[in-house]
Order: structure tokens, then C-alpha cells, then sequence
């Protein structure tokens, strides 16, 4: 079965690159012909380069995408301009993006509900203030009634998960990045399958590109055979398309809406441990019992609405208010879109660096950021803040690991501190400040997923659980090397390669 199953990936894995292929020889061949109707085209397509290049240079876009899009453009009159087109204009993007905003607009009194405080944000913390009034203008309520556990490990997610799944009666929602069959996955198939047959909603939603080499095409019909309806997320089309660039790179579970978990963590082996890739592999993850997990369940069904293209009724789904007692600080969960032109990741993490009055410790496993992050992390370790960011030492990605390392320099010289995990590859995306706020998810300090990726989180404020991710955040730093200015290579040659790798970023 197994082998099976990987000459159908191999297959379509190369049929969907055969076809990219041949449209671009089709371009190629066509432009490069001699007759009249070419040099028109010719002409026109370098006429679209130029007016490409000025709708660029007006555009809102980060400065270094305008930048980059422009070399190409310049570098390439004559295809830059019509690849920008591609990506940049096209009619699913826009369908997708108005359906969102349909879906947020119908959720949002839903989500008001579930709101533990609905007075002016400065009485509720008054050195918080602009963080939590963002986030709700954003649409994201602010809850208390929520009890939180961290988890240092894919290993405590997992043990945790299994023993919630099985508590479910009403419904069971997952979406995820990444799912391949294995130790993590197969312990999780076969609670959903029996829960299926007792009555549970089950459903599934994964996102094809992420797993587009972990599992066979018709994995979908597979889990609706055993009850399990399941959705594949923007599946990849051998196609010149701008929205394959938008990836569903969420990972949430929903257990009857009241109990709720994300973090770093997919569905594969290597996320506990169980087989070993680049190392050993550190992740974290956190649930949220209570109020606070409504806020991830609607995240979840408006995700499955745009990927089922049905119109839900949220309301089904909303569990009685939590019975919990208000306390443990607050929590506010919050998704991030690449359609809406908001980048309330990035927002969110610029928030946390620039409120820092003592320190901001940071977990990424990717260190690929515009000038805006770069100016908010130097200018904090300029005005004293203790300021640590943890990247990994074994990569993924060789190209992206370089482009990492391409950043180090500017900010080791303006006092940030770096260290890279020596055990394997740190997977986790956590940020922590000053014993007060603290934030766990799924969005990395790179490109893809602060603008090009579906992503989410939780913000939280003098919860325990901020107390719990700087010890993490400490312990895990006790198997860190740190990274001195001395140990990066000085040859010009290498510096030039390094300056090439930063202009390119957008595109890792």
C-alpha cells in the first residue's frame, strides 16, 4: 500500500513540473519568433514592463518586494513585466480574497461574544492598550475565561492531543500545514475514524503544497470513505498562478469548540521525534480551554467555507460561555491572511519588540525580515533591551539557512544577541517580553509567512503561560551556541553572495 501510495506522489509530482515546464518553453518560443506578430508582442510585452515598474514603485508593498521586482523587471523587459501580471493580478486571488472578507464580516458578532471585556483596552492594560485595541479593530476579541498550558515539546502536544480527541462528542476540526502517515498521524487517524462512527463531526483540512510530498492525491476520498469529511486546501495546479503562492499554514484543533490547540507543531513524525530529520526536532504548542478556543474554531470554519465553498452556519457550532473563572491574564487569539493587505503577524511581533523595556527573547526557525523588523529589533538593542533571538544550527533548507545567516551580521553589530540550536532544528515560533506578554503560533520571521501565508496565534498577557515560554525560551538556550561577529565569513566574495541572498529574500 505504502509503495503504492509514493509512485502515485512521484507521478503527480512530476507531471504537475512537466507541465510548468512546457508553458514556459511555450513563452520562450514564442516571444523569441521572428515573425511580425512577435516583435508586436515583443513590443507590447516590454510596453507592459514599463507600466509594471510604476504600478510597483506606487504600490504599498514592502520595500524590498518593490525592489526585487524591479531588478527582475529591469533584468528581464520582456517576460518581467507579464510574470508580474501572473502573480499579481488574477481573478481567483480576488475571489478569494472578497469570500474572506464575506466570512469575517458574518463571523465577527460571533466572535464579539465570546469577548471577556468589552471596555476601553487602556483600563484593561494600560501598558498594553495598542496591542489589544489592534487586534480587536482587527476582529480578534480579548478573552479571560480561558486556562492555558504551553508545551515545550511536539512530544507534550501530541500526549496531550491524543487524550482530548478522545473527550470530544459533538465535532473535531483539524487543519494543518503538513500530514504524512506515521507514528504522530496514524495515533490521530484512528481516534478520528472511531469517533466518526460514534456520530462525531470529524473534518479535516490540509494544505496540498505542504503536503504535497507526504501524501497520494485522492488522500481526501480516502478519509471521506471512513466518515471523515475532509477538504485539501488551494490544491496545486499545474498552472502560472499567484494564488499557489498562498498557503494555508495554520495548524489548529478544535475539540467542541471549547477546547482549542496551535503552535509549530504538523502532523508527521519528525514534529515528536519519532524519526529523526535534521536532528532532533524542537517545536512548542499550546491548548486553550475555555472562551479563548471559540476564537480558534472560527478560524478553523472559515478556512473550511472558502476550501468547501459552502456558506456555514457558525452558530451551530458555538459552545455555552466557559464556566471558568476569570483570572489567569488574557488571551487573544489571531489569524493573519495574505488577501486583505493587513499583516497582523508581523504588526502583533513589531508591537511586542517596540513595548520591551527589559528584554524580548525570540524562537524562529527562519531570520528573513524587511527593514521594518530589522529597525524595531536594532533600535531596541540599541536602547538597552536585552534582545536574543534563537534560530536553528542544522537547516532545512540549505539556500534559506544562508539567507538566515545573511541577516546575522547588521543585527549582531547593533547589540542583538543570536544563538542557533545545536542539538537539530528549532521549529518553533514563540516571542517573550519582559515577564509581561508573550505570543505562540505558527508564523516564522520570514517572508512566506508574514505576507504570503495563512497563519495564526495567541497573544497573552501576565498569563502563566508567559512565565512558562521564557523558561522554555532559557532552557532551550542552554543547548545553544552563540553566534559571534568574528565566526561570520569576511571574504568579499562571500559578503557579495551574502547581499545577493538578502535582495532575493522575498522570494525564500
Amino acid at each position: 500500500m505504502r509503495n503504492r501510495w509514493f509512485r502515485q506522489i512521484l507521478l503527480r509530482r512530476i507531471f504537475v513540473a512537466v507541465l510548468l515546464v512546457l508553458q514556459a518553453v511555450v513563452l520562450v518560443v514564442f516571444i523569441r519568433d521572428t515573425s511580425q506578430l512577435s516583435r508586436w508582442a515583443d513590443l507590447a510585452l516590454r510596453i507592459v514592463s514599463l507600466l509594471a515598474v510604476l504600478w510597483i514603485v506606487s504600490s504599498r508593498d514592502q520595500p524590498s518586494y518593490k525592489l526585487l521586482w524591479s531588478m527582475l523587471i529591469l533584468a528581464f523587459p520582456i517576460f518581467g513585466g507579464l510574470l508580474y501580471l501572473l502573480v499579481s493580478f488574477q481573478a481567483s486571488t480576488r475571489w478569494v480574497s472578497r469570500r474572506l472578507r464575506d466570512l469575517e464580516l458574518e463571523s465577527r458578532p460571533l466572535l464579539a461574544e465570546t469577548g471577556s471585556y468589552r471596555q476601553d483596552p487602556r483600563q484593561l492594560a494600560p501598558d498594553q492598550a495598542p496591542q489589544i485595541a489592534y487586534l480587536q479593530r482587527a476582529g480578534f476579541p480579548v478573552c479571560s475565561r480561558t486556562d492555558c498550558d504551553y508545551f515545550s515539546s511536539g512530544e507534550a502536544v501530541f500526549a496531550c492531543l491524543l487524550k482530548e480527541l478522545e473527550k470530544a462528542e459533538q465535532y473535531i476540526f483539524l487543519e494543518f500545514f503538513i500530514i504524512q502517515e506515521g507514528v504522530m498521524w496514524d495515533a490521530i487517524h484512528d481516534i478520528l475514524r472511531r469517533k466518526a462512527a460514534q456520530g462525531v463531526t470529524v473534518r479535516v483540512l490540509y494544505d496540498d503544497m505542504g503536503s504535497f510530498l507526504t501524501l497520494p492525491r485522492d488522500y481526501a476520498d480516502t478519509l471521506r470513505a471512513e466518515g471523515i469529511q475532509c477538504h485539501v486546501f488551494n490544491k496545486f495546479r499545474p498552472l502560472l498562478s499567484a494564488i499557489q503562492n498562498n498557503r494555508d499554514h495554520r495548524k489548529i484543533v478544535s475539540i467542541d469548540g471549547r477546547t482549542a490547540f496551535t503552535g509549530g507543531f504538523n502532523l508527521a513524525d519528525e514534529y515528536i521525534n519519532a524519526v529523526e530529520k535534521h536532528g532532533h526536532w524542537k517545536d512548542t504548542g499550546l491548548v486553550l480551554r475555555g472562551d479563548a478556543a471559540w476564537s480558534l474554531t472560527v478560524m478553523f470554519l472559515q478556512m473550511w467555507s472558502l476550501s468547501a465553498r459552502t456558506r456555514e452556519d457558525f452558530a451551530l457550532y458555538r459552545p455555552a460561555q466557559s464556566a471558568l473563572p476569570a483570572g489567569d491574564g488574557l488571551v487573544q487569539p489571531y489569524a493573519d491572511s495574505p488577501v486583505d493587505r493587513e499583516n497582523v503577524g508581523e504588526q502583533v511581533y513589531l508591537q511586542i519588540i517596540r513595548n520591551a523595556k527589559q528584554y524580548v527573547y525570540i524562537h524562529t526557525p527562519y531570520l528573513i525580515v524587511g527593514d521594518n523588523m530589522i529597525d524595531a529589533l536594532c533600535h531596541a538593542a540599541k536602547s538597552g533591551v536585552d534582545v536574543r533571538i534563537t534560530t536553528p544550527h542544522h537547516w532545512d533548507k540549505w539556500v534559506v539557512h544562508m539567507t538566515t545567516r545573511a541577516f546575522y551580521r547588521q543585527l549582531l553589530e547593533a547589540g542583538v544577541k543570536i544563538y542557533e540550536y545545536t542539538p537539530g532544528f528549532l521549529h518553533a515560533k514563540t516571542f517573550v517580553a519582559d515577564d509581561t506578554v508573550a505570543t505562540v503560533g505558527t508564523i516564522n520571521l520570514d517572508y512566506r509567512s508574514l505576507y504570503l501565508h495563512f497563519e495564526c496565534g495567541v497573544w497573552l498577557y501576565r498569563s502563566r503561560v508567559v512565565g512558562q515560554v521564557k523558561q522554555d525560551y532559557l532552557q532551550t538556550l542552554e543547548a545553544c551556541q552563540p553566534v559571534r561577529p568574528d565566526q561570520l565569513s569576511a571574504g568579499p566574495l562571500f559578503r557579495v553572495f551574502q547581499e545577493l541572498l538578502r535582495l532575493l529574500a522575498p522570494l525564500f
